[in-house]
């Protein structure tokens, strides 16, 4: 093999253990997807550590900058698109309008209700972290030609369906092991 990586080197050690029900192919892309995911994710650590910002902030600027048109949604609906608690998001809400990046407003069709809205402040804390995050995701593919990267793109964009699918269909057995052979 011309290129080596240390996945080359963990399978090569898998090989006398031929009574181990373990595809090297398919052990080569699950540690490499492992390997580049924990890399993409110290990267996004340090953009996020650069812009003051930490993961549970990232999720709730990221839900109201790309998935509400307005920019608004109500703490009940963010903590159901989040999967938290009603205390974890006041928790994270009360840091996030602390910092000037969200505020709670009235709703205007509840008047008992509150609106949480993503100020200029967040929309840029938000744009700024994406376009330093964006530039380090194209540094990490730069080792794969365009062509390469939407080749890339194909096959993990089959891989993830096939886990949605899967998980619809049966939620509490998505994870589960398939039955020995």
């Amino acid at each position: 093999m011309k290129d080596c990586d240390h996945i080359d080197r963990l399978i090569e050690r898998l090989e006398p253990l031929s009574h181990v029900d373990i595809d090297r192919d398919v052990e080569g892309i699950i540690d490499r997807i492992a390997g580049i995911n924990k890399r993409i994710k110290r990267g996004m650590d340090a953009t996020l550590a650069e812009h003051g910002l930490t993961h549970p902030d990232w999720q709730v600027l990221t839900t109201l900058r790309l998935w509400r048109s307005d920019h608004r949604s109500s703490p009940g609906e963010l903590a159901s698109d989040l999967e938290l608690s009603s205390g974890a998001m006041t928790s994270r809400l009360d840091r996030l309008e602390d910092s000037g990046l969200v505020r709670r407003l009235r709703d205007p069709d509840d008047r008992r209700g509150v609106v949480v809205e993503l100020t200029e402040d967040g929309k840029r804390a938000w744009d700024e972290a994406a376009s330093v995050q964006g530039r380090r995701e194209a540094f990490f593919a730069s080792a794969l030609t365009k062509p390469e990267q939407q080749q890339l793109n194909v096959l993990l964009r089959k891989l993830m369906v096939a886990f949605e699918v899967r998980e619809s269909a049966q939620p509490e057995a998505a994870e589960a092991a398939p039955p020995s052979r």
